[in-house]
């Protein structure tokens, strides 16, 4: 049964009990239970309806955390690159996909738990100056969603579509994350929201914003960008176009810190990607108008060391960063020329460096690792398609 088919079962479901409780409740309030005068039946129906608004969001809150691992549980091990000599140089597999596709903008990829590329596409939407006013108000509503599947999965051995879906939901789609327990969080910049689907369903489990509504409160997004998910549940939302700030929330979507927030003095301005280093306790944010990939402390296993200097990269004419992934101890990370860019655990911005640079492409717009780092692929949104390279 997929969410659809769930959801409505369960929005069904609720409104049931609910009815049954309310018959109950209703007959209490209207003095047709003996010995309880109206006034009493009153007050009992408050404290009841109270405590259920109350177990409803602790099983949902319960719900979440049960995806989570235990506090003794060790992030994933990254891909040991301490031993080599030089990094590695990606290099790309030739006649990948093995069939032709007719993608539309290809904003996102990430992999799924079997080694799968998953890419978010806009379809035959495309995002240009008429899209949003000043305001950042979508201008396309009355269009509707995207009708076509806007999630393709492909298989990581031919390149054809093996499963797809994502189809009339989505009206602008631009950023993906696939977490360790196969569910996928996605943003859409003219819903101004960031959603997570469980794995085989159809509606989101958590949804974080407002409805075509931007805003900069803690309760809205504006044209969020990308996510970024940690073993521990937190997520991480590049919130993004308009607000230019990174959003942590806990598995059950409760934000817990914005980043930057005093005393860090770190602006961004359009932080378009993530990637986590969970084992340097880093999120490393591409930081597309400032030209540079900044990594501050992620925070996950304390607060110590939030608000220091992050670790920051950036030379004369880098370009504008599109998109970060982790590699072990490195961040790859491109621009028009995809440079790839060393993180080495320090805090301190001066030992960073660049240390390669590969590859050319016209309009790069999302970077991902297979695990267990035997591949990496790259999305463009013109020409629209998807890379697979392989490190050498």
């Amino acid at each position: 049964m997929g969410l659809r088919d769930g959801l409505a079962a369960g929005g069904l479901f609720l409104v049931l009990l609910c009815g049954a409780f309310w018959g109950s409740a209703g007959a209490m309030s209207h003095g047709l239970v003996p010995g309880i005068s109206p006034r009493e039946a009153d007050l009992l129906n408050s404290n009841f309806f109270q405590r259920m608004r109350e177990m409803i969001m602790e099983r949902a809150y319960e719900d979440a955390l049960n995806e989570v691992p235990n506090e003794g549980s060790q992030p994933v091990k990254p891909v040991d690159t301490s031993h080599l000599d030089s990094p590695p140089k990606p290099r790309v597999v030739e006649n990948w996909p093995m069939v032709s596709h007719e993608f539309g903008q290809v904003t996102a990829v990430s992999i799924n738990r079997e080694g799968n590329p998953v890419i978010f596409h806009r379809g035959r939407r495309v995002w240009s100056a008429e899209s949003f006013n000043e305001t950042n108000h979508f201008q396309q509503i009355m269009d509707g969603p995207i009708e076509d599947s806007t999630i393709l999965t492909l298989s990581a051995k031919t390149g054809e579509v093996i499963d797809e879906s994502g189809g009339g939901i989505f009206y602008m789609p631009h950023g993906m994350t696939i977490d360790r327990n196969g569910n996928m969080w996605l943003t859409d910049v003219a819903l101004h929201q960031a959603f997570k689907f469980m794995p085989n369903h159809d509606y989101p489990s958590i949804t974080i914003g407002r409805r075509f509504e931007p805003g900069s409160s803690r309760n809205h997004l504006c044209k969020p960008t990308a996510t970024a998910v940690a073993t521990t549940g937190e997520v991480f939302i590049a919130d993004g176009y308009c607000n230019s700030r990174i959003l942590k929330f806990n598995a059950a979507g409760r934000l817990i810190r914005t980043i930057p927030q005093p005393p860090e003095f770190l602006s961004l301005q359009v932080p378009h990607g993530l990637t986590l280093l969970e084992h340097l306790d880093l999120i490393c944010i591409a930081d597309r108008e400032n030209m540079r990939v900044v990594c501050p402390k992620a925070g996950l296993k304390s607060s110590f060391g939030e608000g220091t200097q992050a670790a920051t990269i950036q030379e004369p004419d880098l370009g504008h960063m599109y998109d970060v992934a982790a590699y072990g101890d490195l961040v790859y990370a491109f621009m028009p020329t995809a440079d790839m860019i060393p993180v080495r655990g320090s805090s301190g911005p001066r030992s960073e460096t660049i240390i390669d640079h590969w590859g050319k492409f016209e309009n790069p717009h999302s970077i991902a690792f297979c695990p267990n780092g035997s591949a990496m692929y790259v999305t463009e949104i013109g020409p629209n398609k998807v890379w697979k390279f392989e490190l050498v």
